[in-house]
């Protein structure tokens, strides 16, 4: 049997902000029935980095997640602004939240972070060379803390279950397994 999408009947905005956008669908599915109330979150776009300093440290981040409730070490990464290109995206985004700028960019992973039931995508970049050229330079509610890691350092904290951000996650097995290849 093949997999058809669903066939959207009808579409509502519940909320709409700056970060995230709530509506409620009705679809008609391939089997006839229709499902009422489906909630979708639209998000911006997001990238994220797997960012090696010139001599290969990971660039790590560490800040509270109010949601969860943690303090988390993190890749760095964020919202892409606009119809910003996803490259310039990351790029900024470590200039302003560790200070780095890096001689490479590479994509290495499309992700769609939770596909059921929001509809962004998270761009994954492997960021080689980076040296310190500014100081950070932080949104007015961020807060973080700039840390690097050996390779062997960050795979000891994955295996110990050390970063909690799924995604992250995510972008450290995609970037660990393209640094193997060279």
């Amino acid at each position: 049997m093949e997999i058809l999408k669903w066939e959207k009947l009808s579409s509502k905005y519940l909320v709409k902000e700056r970060w995230a956008t709530l509506r409620v669908d009705t679809c008609k599915l391939q089997n006839g029935s229709t499902k009422d109330d489906y909630y979708v979150l639209e998000y911006p776009n997001w990238v994220n980095a797997v960012a090696l300093t010139e001599d290969n440290k990971l660039i790590m981040v560490r800040q509270y997640r109010h949601a969860a409730d943690i303090v988390s070490l993190e890749i760095p990464g964020g919202v892409i602004d606009g119809d910003e290109l996803p490259e310039y995206a990351i790029r900024r985004e470590l200039l302003e939240e560790t200070g780095y700028s890096f001689k490479s960019a590479e994509l290495i992973a499309t992700l769609h972070p939770n596909p059921a039931t929001s509809d962004n995508v998270t761009y994954t970049y492997l960021l080689k060379g980076g040296t310190k050229t500014h100081e950070q330079h932080l949104d007015e509610h961020e807060i973080l803390i700039v840390e690097e890691y050996t390779i062997a350092e960050v795979k000891q904290l994955l295996a110990n279950h050390k970063i909690d951000q799924a995604l992250h996650c995510a972008a450290l097995f995609y970037g660990l397994m393209k640094l193997e290849e060279y």
